[in-house]
């Protein structure tokens, strides 16, 4: 009986040989994920499916079926949904919205597929006769299996893909009839990682040579996105919190050492809250954009220092400083500027404010002089990312990096 058959075929396995040769040769950036693909022989799945493991369940049937050259369009889906970490967004996404029921894995499933078909056929790689398109939905290319599913309920068009499954690889639910983590032939999760960042080095060393949804990916995972709004806050409230900052001799409260000292009232040191001073970068070289969201961190320090937006003092420097005040809400700052920079101007007005800030913070893109001697508080730089640049007509030429004394956090 054909049902126990548990190897494929020599027939077979040419077919699904041939056709992984036609993917790599279409789509040589995925060659290495392709290669990783273990198929399986399986009885229970209606066409290809993949588990989060890197096993490539196949149909028998659906491989006599169907032509090489559409096999391949087969192979490179099927990968596409464990590059793209289909199962870890679909069990993110099923825990936030308790999607639970079989109708909410099959419009997991559609979402999924309508991220991957919208840009990966042609150029040689063929769609296959039943891949799905957004546009069959009346729905535009270009967005993320999230956002797809918000769009998709389970009308009659749906309910005719019910045959649709590309397994746990595809949505994050394990299926019965896959391997599961102890099963053979799985890669470890080391083993994909790996997989998964060489495929994304290929991309981003050859620029030009893969869809832009590619390009984005493979820049994601070979340059992950820092949490940058959480390190530029702890690294705030460290330096609000570090020994020295804040404090002060206060004779409203004398210390318990004077009755050591008979007729000598001795002051005792007394912590108080941090005074920041925050100087934004407003010359030419920075965005709107980065203004706006400047604005949004001024108003996240003041939260970072209990709430006091009076001690959160504002300047704006290109190549002279503005001083804004005292914070009262972000939105009523008036950042002025536009041409040239340099934040010397900034330190030298920040320094010079009465009180003394405990804290610097710099928002600015790094094109500009520093200061020559570390300042008497503690700083922290925001910088936001910019092509590094060399001057190939000095050779004494050195970039104007940030000092060693400042923290130095990226921005966006």
């Amino acid at each position: 009986m054909k049902g126990v058959r548990a190897e494929f075929t020599a027939e077979e396995t040419e077919r699904l040989y041939a056709a992984r040769l036609l993917a790599v040769e279409a789509r040589p950036y995925l060659a290495t994920a392709l290669f990783a693909l273990k198929p399986i022989l399986s009885w229970r799945v209606p066409t290809m499916a993949v588990d989060r493991y890197w096993r490539c369940y196949v149909s028998p049937s659906f491989v006599a079926a169907t032509p090489v050259d559409e096999l391949a369009g087969v192979w490179v889906h099927e990968v596409s949904h464990l590059l793209r970490d289909h199962h870890g967004r679909g069990e993110r996404m099923a825990t936030a919205k308790d999607l639970t029921g079989p109708g909410d894995r099959l419009r997991m499933n559609i979402a999924a597929d309508f991220e991957i078909n919208d840009d990966v056929y042609g150029n040689g790689l063929p769609r296959p006769s039943g891949a799905i398109l957004p546009s069959m939905l009346g729905l535009a290319a270009g967005d993320l299996m999230e956002e797809y599913l918000q769009k998709i309920s389970l009308g009659p068009y749906c309910r005719d893909l019910t045959w649709l499954d590309c397994g746990g690889g595809a949505d994050g639910l394990d299926r019965p009839w896959e391997l599961g983590p102890d099963g053979a032939d799985g890669l470890t999760e080391q083993e994909r990682a790996l997989v998964r960042y060489r495929v994304a080095q290929g991309i981003t060393g050859a620029p030009g040579s893969s869809p832009a949804g590619w390009q984005r990916w493979a820049e994601k995972v070979v340059h992950p996105p820092q949490p940058w709004r959480e390190l530029l806050g702890n690294a705030v409230r460290s330096a609000a919190s570090a020994p020295g900052v804040g404090e002060d001799y206060v004779y409203s409260r004398p210390s318990r050492r004077s009755s050591s000292v008979p007729g000598v009232v001795l002051p005792s040191l007394r912590r108080r809250p941090p005074r920041v001073s925050v100087v934004i970068d407003t010359s030419g070289s920075v965005s709107d954009t980065e203004l706006g969201s400047a604005l949004l961190e001024v108003a996240a320090m003041a939260r970072a220092v209990g709430g006091r937006r009076d001690l959160v003092r504002v300047l704006s420097c290109d190549a002279a400083a503005h001083v804004s005040g005292p914070i009262c809400e972000s939105e009523g700052l008036a950042l002025l500027g536009g041409g040239g920079t340099d934040l010397r101007a900034g330190f030298a007005t920040a320094l010079a404010g009465r009180p003394s800030p405990d804290v610097i913070v710099v928002l600015t893109d790094g094109q500009t002089p520093w200061p020559d001697r570390r300042p008497p508080c503690r700083t922290v730089v925001g910088l936001f990312p910019r092509e590094s640049f060399v001057n190939e007509d000095d050779p004494d030429y050195e970039p104007d990096l940030p000092p060693s004394w400042a923290r130095v956090v990226t921005i966006g």
